[in-house]
């Protein structure tokens, strides 16, 4: 198999992170009682392919050079250098934020070994980790994925229909009719959270991922001769997943906040629509000739993903508090400047934190598990992909 580069990868890592930061950035325009609900909504739902799409290219990349899924495994290599690139800097981006909670709670509470070892385990030291917590739990049952990609392949459509059918299922019990059993007992924390390491709710997309890539001639064949398809099919979910979020606003009453809690990427709408989205821009970002101001942003933005994934809650709790102390409100234009002032800010501390770290390879290794080349331009090994 070809191990030429992917430009599309890197691409659809960087417009992901734009969608995970308008998602984060929708929730806080709900401080506003009258927000705006179309710019909520782009903001919210739109955006809801985001998150799933970096299990879709953290598989394609696992998978894009196994030719031979039978052969032995090295386990133990596999595993130090995920949690070289995952493991390590998802323990110490949870602790700087948890040293920003206590701080600023003044609570020394989180610090207890039962109440860290919680945050821990169910990546609750800041809104986003949770995904590296399930991004673990993925590369730690990597054997398992390649016993099961060697059945699905057997005859991969039909199969991955089925995987699709059973994951819209389990997604809808799991968000709409599960109910966590009666507080104060670790089963209930084990429920409750479900949503942070119960990898079911994203099997179906990781495993397209690796079938992609392990099928990779054929998928190129789909995404250039099934363009029109493709299309229709990404603007029909969008439409759809749009509509429901205005039906449940207009027709059921449901407040902003109510709604993009019932409409979600789990939701059998989401799921549909995360598979057109992966679809649709893994075909547009194909495209052999961009103009060089765009491929350089999107290869600038891809590169960078992973530190601003991490560091932009950050970034937004500083914003936030200069924006409440200014009396500043969530208006629509108040929210588009935050939006643009966290990417910006997230991307200026990328920079520099690169620059820094290839002087002390150390901080790189902490904080994105790769050191920098000051020598070679070329994208860092990180988690999202």
């Amino acid at each position: 198999m070809s191990t030429q580069r992917i430009p599309a990868l890197e691409y659809i890592r960087g417009i992901s992170m734009l969608g995970v930061i308008g998602i984060h950035t929708g929730a806080y325009s709900l401080s506003n009682p009258h927000v705006n609900i179309h710019l909520f909504g782009l903001l919210e739902i739109a955006s809801r392919f985001s998150v799933p799409i970096f299990f879709f290219v953290s598989a394609f990349g696992l998978f894009l050079h196994q030719k031979d899924l039978t052969a032995p495994l090295n386990y133990t290599a596999f595993m130090k250098k995920r949690l070289k690139t995952v493991g390590i800097p998802y323990l110490i981006w949870s602790l700087l934020y948890l040293v920003y909670i206590s701080v600023i709670s003044h609570n020394l509470a989180v610090w207890s070994i039962p109440v860290l070892l919680k945050y821990l385990f169910f990546g609750l030291a800041s809104y986003q980790l949770y995904f590296l917590v399930l991004l673990l739990w993925f590369y730690a049952l990597m054997p398992l994925w390649r016993i099961l990609l060697r059945y699905i392949l057997k005859n991969p459509l039909t199969n991955l229909l089925i995987a699709l059918a059973l994951q819209i299922l389990f997604n809808y019990y799991s968000s709409y009719l599960l109910v966590p059993p009666p507080t104060g007992t670790l089963f209930h924390d084990l429920v409750d959270y479900r949503m942070n390491y119960w990898i079911a709710h994203y099997f179906f997309i990781f495993i397209l991922g690796a079938v992609c890539a392990l099928r990779f001639d054929s998928f190129k064949t789909i995404l250039t001769y099934q363009r029109r398809y493709v299309t229709a099919f990404f603007a029909i979910t969008l439409g759809a997943i749009m509509l429901y979020y205005y039906y449940l606003l207009f027709a059921k009453g449901y407040t902003p906040e109510e709604a993009v809690c019932t409409n979600h990427q789990l939701g059998p709408i989401g799921v549909l629509y995360t598979v057109s989205s992966t679809f649709f821009w893994f075909m547009i970002f194909s495209k052999e000739h961009w103009p060089a101001a765009i491929s350089a942003l999107l290869n600038s933005l891809g590169k960078h993903s992973y530190f601003i994934y991490l560091v932009h809650p950050f970034v937004m709790y500083c914003l936030s508090y200069y924006m409440n102390h200014a009396g500043y409100l969530f208006t629509a234009k108040a929210t588009i400047l935050f939006y643009l002032a966290t990417l910006l800010l997230s991307l200026l501390l990328s920079l520099f934190t690169q620059r820094l770290s290839t002087h002390l390879p150390w901080l790189g290794r902490l904080l994105t598990g790769s050191i920098p080349s000051p020598r070679v331009k070329k994208a860092p090994t990180t988690a999202i992909g």
